[in-house]
């Protein structure tokens, strides 16, 4: 109304990541994808409308996020950058700095990070996407 340009999530999940299902790898998507599970790696919203990322409380990421927006009740261990809507839920803990338009922060709720708000005009920060590797020597027998 008046202009304000807020943009609400999507109510439309696309995706679902069970509870009990691991995923070691980066993860692109577009539209709606929920993650009740676990996922080693990047996860980014691709496309050309702002993907939406749900965590309920039993999902953990261990990696980099960018999405339009997220709504997050679990667990997060990186930098997240959400370019429209920010949610963070009760049981939301993230271990990371945030990079993020609207935010919305409920009683309860864990940073360890900055939280560094976009201006409108300002391009989207680059955050690292990094990959995680087992560089460990082969044992010999």
């Amino acid at each position: 109304m008046f202009g304000n340009k807020h943009h609400k999530p999507q109510n439309r999940i696309d995706s679902l990541i069970g509870h009990g299902t691991s995923i070691e790898g980066d993860l692109h998507f577009s539209g709606g994808l929920r993650v009740d599970g676990t996922i080693k790696g990047n996860v980014i919203a691709t496309g050309d409308k702002p993907g939406t990322l749900v965590l309920s409380e039993k999902a953990v990421i261990e990696g980099s996020i960018r999405v339009g927006h997220l709504i997050v009740n679990g667990r997060i261990h990186g930098p997240v950058l959400a370019s429209h809507y920010l949610e963070l839920q009760p049981k939301s803990q993230v271990t990371g700095d945030i990079h993020y338009r609207t935010l919305e922060m409920h009683p309860g709720a864990i940073i360890e990070g900055q939280l560094l708000h976009l201006q409108d005009s300002a391009e989207l920060p680059v955050i690292a996407i990094t990959h995680k590797t087992d560089e460990s020597p082969a044992s010999t027998d």
